[in-house]
């Protein structure tokens, strides 16, 4: 017997005994099949290792955190010029950086994990979105996720102030204006944002549901599309076979691998190289805090977001955009998102049988590429139209190319292999009706590559 092989049934014969005294079945998530061991089946579990480090994080730093606007001599006055005039938000931060032990690192840590669970979860979007993880029966946990999404942005959107920095400041003014624009719900988001209209009152609205609010939100979000996942299962490979099952049966759950403890040390493995990647970059390369409110030495700063809202920061320059057609046209796209299983309505998985919403999902993809990296490099610059076509066009074009050739070229195969089978298949001087061109329904082992 190998030693991988004693450890792992003493690993099972230990966990059952805890099982059994425990009743940790009852409670335990469910079992998964074993081709799911792989990095790009658990992009999910990916994003929550982030959340999960991001509240304890956060949590430790709102020990030293002031959410007040209000000139302070406390922590930084001895140390940053015109100290009466510094906030105290800013102080607090300035604080937990050059005071509390490992400060810097547990500051800077939160924020590029706030960058690195917003990654893994378009990462987690994109993967699903290609793969059809959004089909029947799983229309509602997709749902849930594009609310998550969400959800999500909204922290980072809300925790972008907190440390009360001009820069920080400019950006949120121009999140709330475009806010403000929404027809109907801009109205009712004004008193709501705004509070009393002061640079306290933004403050604490920020403060409050980037603690708060969104944090309910966001736990009540996971936790149903956590039970949603619990009721289906991980979605079975991509297909073309339009009559693959979705579910698992119970006879096929016995046999999965259970969570406890392969999956969880499954997960703990990548949990633990997710965190020392983050504490080495953040080690590197730690956050350099910007000056504060109202300092004078902050005329000249640019106002720019962060990179997740980049995108939407530059469509504002493009010329004859404005705040309402910019909050409209990102509007469409979250109820597509939203609504795509109900658009996408064939059974089928595989993504060479969706030329039309690859072609959608690829064409989204590389416009919140290309406008993120437009809006770092010329903010504030206005876009003619023809600029505009000249450097998106050709990206959507060749794009659009290259799927109906991926898609043609494999229409065309499968057409051809169906013909030599049939003609194989049936003897005599009668050939059957259907020609090659009648698209007959394909089953999973007609159709090549199919899982």
């Amino acid at each position: 017997m190998s030693v991988s092989n004693w450890y792992n049934r003493s690993l099972n014969k230990i966990w059952g005994f805890v099982e059994d005294r425990t009743a940790m079945k009852r409670w335990a998530l469910r079992p998964q099949p074993e081709f799911s061991f792989k990095p790009s089946y658990w992009t999910g579990a990916f994003v929550a290792v982030a959340l999960v480090y991001q509240v304890i994080s956060g949590a430790l730093l709102l020990l030293y955190y002031q959410p007040s606007t209000n000139p302070t001599l406390t922590a930084c006055g001895q140390t940053v010029g015109s100290a009466s005039t510094a906030p105290a938000a800013w102080c607090s931060t300035f604080y937990i950086i050059h005071s509390v032990p490992m400060g810097e690192l547990l500051l800077s840590s939160h924020l590029y994990g706030a960058y690195a669970m917003l990654f893994l979860l378009f990462l987690h979007f994109f993967r699903g979105y290609y793969v059809g993880v959004y089909k029947s029966p799983r229309e509602f946990s997709w749902m849930v996720g594009t609310l998550l999404m969400v959800v999500t942005l909204g922290m980072g959107f809300t925790g972008y102030l907190l440390p009360y920095t001009q820069l920080a400041y400019n950006a949120t003014n121009v999140g709330v204006v475009l806010a403000l624009r929404l027809p109907t719900f801009g109205p009712l988001l004004g008193p709501l944002i705004l509070s009393d209209g002061t640079g306290q009152g933004l403050l604490s609205r920020m403060f409050d549901a980037h603690v708060v609010l969104l944090p309910l939100a966001l736990a009540g979000l996971f936790y149903a599309h956590l039970s949603l996942f619990e009721s289906h299962g991980i979605a079975p490979p991509a297909t073309s076979d339009p009559l693959q099952r979705r579910r698992f049966t119970d006879r096929e759950e016995k046999e999965h691998v259970p969570f406890i403890p392969h999956i969880f040390f499954y997960t703990l493995k990548w949990a633990l190289l997710y965190l020392g990647v983050l504490f080495g970059i953040a080690a590197l390369w730690p956050w350099t805090l910007p000056t504060y409110v109202g300092n004078t030495a902050a005329v000249g700063v640019v106002t720019e977001p962060d990179w997740y809202f980049l995108w939407l920061f530059k469509l504002v320059d493009f010329q004859g955009v404005t705040p309402v057609i910019a909050i409209g046209a990102s509007s469409a796209i979250l109820v597509y998102i939203l609504f795509l299983p109900f658009l996408d309505r064939s059974k089928r998985t595989h993504p060479r049988d969706r030329p039309v919403f690859i072609f959608l999902g690829t064409a989204l993809l590389e416009f919140f590429i290309l406008m993120t990296v437009w809006g770092g490099e010329t903010p504030g610059v206005q876009i003619l139209p023809v600029l505009i076509a000249e450097t998106l066009g050709p990206p959507f074009a060749v794009t659009a190319l290259a799927v109906g050739l991926f898609h043609w070229r494999y229409r065309a195969s499968y057409r051809r292999r169906l013909a030599a089978r049939q003609s194989q298949t049936f003897a005599g001087p009668y050939p059957p009706a259907a020609s090659p061109s009648a698209h007959p329904t394909p089953t999973a082992t007609e159709v090549p590559g199919s899982e």
